[in-house]
């Protein structure tokens, strides 16, 4: 059994990863070393910015908890609009442009399959590595 608090085990540790352009902050719940196949992130998405995203090496599923914005895929440019509640899966491994809307940021349950060993940070494509460990 694995209990982890996002307070206690994550903030202000090697768990808690800030994008370099400061758009994003990751803080990484469930870990490849914790042995369950995935990996879980809690992400605020700060408000009025955009990302770019391509994660060619893994799938991932997105639950919106707090804020707005909206997700546009690359490959035929359609917006989808994201609040909370939402989910959506990049099942396809699909380049995408995250924004979150300037009116507050946006909080993210992101789920990795396969799982992110934490030390993951996009490259210039915005695409995380197969694997560091």
């Amino acid at each position: 059994m694995k209990v982890v608090n996002l307070e206690k085990d994550v903030l202000g540790t090697e768990r808690e990863v800030e994008a370099e352009n400061g758009n994003w902050v990751s803080r990484r719940l469930l870990l490849k070393k914790d042995g369950m196949g995935y990996s879980v992130n809690d992400t605020i998405i700060k408000a009025g910015t955009e990302t770019h995203i391509w994660y060619q090496n893994h799938l991932e599923a997105v639950y919106c908890i707090e804020g707005e914005g909206e997700v546009e895929t690359i490959a035929d440019g359609k917006v989808w609009p994201i609040k909370a509640g939402d989910i959506y899966a990049l099942d396809k491994h699909d380049e995408h442009l995250l924004r979150a809307h300037a009116g507050g940021d946006m909080r993210m349950v992101c789920v990795f399959n396969p799982p992110l060993s934490g030390k993951e940070h996009h490259d210039e494509n915005g695409v995380y590595p197969a694997d560091l460990d």
